[in-house]
């Protein structure tokens, strides 16, 4: 995987791990989380951190706006995940209870269904009703899962997920993750898993009660248009908007009234960008590209069939 600020300068990986007791590759693709911060690997702004670069550019990078409302904090974490075993079901908790709990805001996320093996599946919510004293008898009873919301999936899948929304990534699927920019995480549970010494990772029962929306909905992946060369909007939310762009041939994306970074996330094939001012990067599956908001255009031009997820705040 490859991050690209643009001009071509490379992002060094903020993050990369496979754990022990979840078995996941993960890259932090674009983060001003605090130590795991992306680096510029290359080009004129050579070990600069993001928030050092959003120091020296301020809103010319990340827009107006967004610099008055998050100053040196990058807004948004982006990642791939590789999902080598079911990883542990979790809720986040909405902003105003994350303030009051660590004094920071919490997470808003979605998820786009780069591949999937056959069978594979995620957890999004709940199947049936609960009270919060249901929820902490089915953990400690190791029923929790009777009541969570599975759904088989394939490539292309969208799912939003809401602070308070219960959710796990499942065996087998690779995913681009867009989130706030949060690192809080209430384990739920963990299907009983060990370490090499025996021992199982903590749950945070009592923290997830007050997180957790408790509705049950009659549908929880995101259905969109799949249409080709012009752009499907998947996610408009307060945290962030995400559309998908699937192309077969050049297309000019208009960003003088945006007053926001975007950030490309390349899910399949590859494409070149070329900036309004001529600067010109490339862009392959599983790669990502910072475009500042002083960026008055984009052009994408596909090679063969590309898709791109489109992210701004």
């Amino acid at each position: 995987m490859k991050q690209v600020l643009w001009g071509g300068s490379r992002i060094a990986h903020a993050k990369q791990l496979v754990t022990d007791m979840e078995h996941v590759g993960e890259s932090w693709e674009v983060s001003g989380m605090p130590g795991c911060v992306s680096v510029v690997a290359d080009g004129p702004e050579k070990d600069t951190t993001l928030v050092e670069l959003i120091e020296r550019h301020r809103d010319r990078l990340v827009g107006k706006e967004n610099y008055r409302r998050f100053g040196t904090e990058f807004p948004l974490l982006v990642k791939f995940i590789d999902a080598h075993q079911d990883l542990s079901v979790q809720v986040h908790p909405d902003d105003a209870l994350a303030i009051q709990r660590h004094g920071t805001r919490g997470k808003t996320e979605m998820w786009y269904v780069v591949d999937a093996a056959q069978g594979a599946r995620l957890c999004s919510g709940l199947s049936q009703r609960m009270t919060k004293d249901d929820y902490a008898h089915r953990v400690a009873q190791g029923t929790i899962e009777d009541v969570l919301h599975y759904e088989k999936v394939s490539a292309g899948d969208v799912f939003f997920l809401p602070a308070g929304r219960v959710h796990s990534i499942g065996a087998g699927c690779m995913i681009a993750e867009i989130q706030e920019a949060s690192d809080i995480t209430y384990r739920i549970y963990d299907y009983d898993r060990r370490d090499k010494e025996g021992n199982t990772r903590e749950l945070h029962t009592e923290l997830a009660k007050d997180a957790i929306d408790y509705r049950v909905r009659k549908e929880y992946k995101t259905r969109y248009a799949r249409r080709l060369n012009e752009p499907v909007a998947l996610v408009d939310s307060d945290c962030f908007t995400t559309s998908l762009y699937t192309l077969t041939e050049p297309m000019e994306c208009d960003y003088s009234e945006l007053d926001s970074f975007v950030i490309y996330m390349c899910v399949e094939g590859a494409a070149t960008l070329v900036a309004s001012d001529g600067r010109t990067v490339d862009i392959c599956s599983c790669e990502t590209v910072l475009v500042p908001a002083a960026t008055d255009a984009v052009t994408i031009f596909p090679k063969g069939q590309a898709k791109l997820l489109e992210v701004f705040v």
